[in-house]
């Protein structure tokens, strides 16, 4: 059975994922970590609960999702997996960081790419990949069928959606594809996302009001 332990981490309040399963192997995801505080509570978290981290995934690359990625990788060796058409989202980051006075390690590349559908496995744990651009223009979800859990980014949040104002966002786009391949999951699917409390399918379908004016 995979579980989800999420961090609120940087100045923009974002929500790093681990994703873990009775295997002990975990996926860390989104990891926005910026202060020394927030690195180390996503370190104490692994070394507490003898998790071993296989995966480092980005579902965009907003400069508040990818904060993190350089820590991962020189702790634990993991390049980031993210769709390709995030890589020049990616490039945006040092400048962002710069504008914001913020300070940015940068993200190394993947070796490989993620496909826009297909699977990714670790652990005993398999995660559907859902490709739902609007709010970046390669935007992946991850879907856990058997345990129903949506880490879901910038797409889908309680009450709201992902702005679309931002370089390659497509307001249209980000709602259609909600209501396409995120509302067509079961209604009681968790979905984790990138900012805010999580929520759920069956709440979003009634109660989000951008699909119910």
């Amino acid at each position: 059975m995979a579980k989800v332990k999420s961090f609120v981490n940087n100045p923009l309040e974002q929500n790093t994922c681990i994703l873990y399963d009775d295997s002990g192997e975990c996926a860390i995801i989104d990891p926005g970590m910026y202060t020394g505080a927030e690195q180390n509570a996503v370190v104490d978290f692994i070394t507490q609960h003898n998790l071993k981290p296989v995966l480092l995934l980005n579902t965009h690359c907003h400069l508040d999702h990818v904060l993190g990625n350089k820590f991962i990788f020189d702790q634990y060796g993991l390049k980031p997996k993210f769709h390709e058409g995030e890589e020049m989202v990616l490039s945006y980051a040092p400048v962002l960081a710069a504008q914001w006075g913020m300070q940015y390690d940068n993200s190394p590349l993947p070796e490989e790419y993620l496909p826009e559908t297909g699977t990714i496995r670790f652990g005993i744990t398999e995660l559907t990949l859902i490709f739902a651009p609007g709010h970046s223009p390669a935007h992946l979800c991850f879907y856990d069928s058997a345990d129903k859990i949506l880490i879901g980014g910038d797409v889908l949040f309680r009450g709201s959606i992902g702005r679309s104002d931002l370089p390659g966002g497509n307001h249209n786009q980000l709602l259609q594809n909600i209501r396409q391949k995120l509302f067509v999951l079961p209604d009681e699917c968790t979905v984790f996302p990138g900012h805010g409390p999580e929520t759920t399918i069956g709440y979003e379908k009634k109660y989000n009001p951008f699909f119910n004016q």
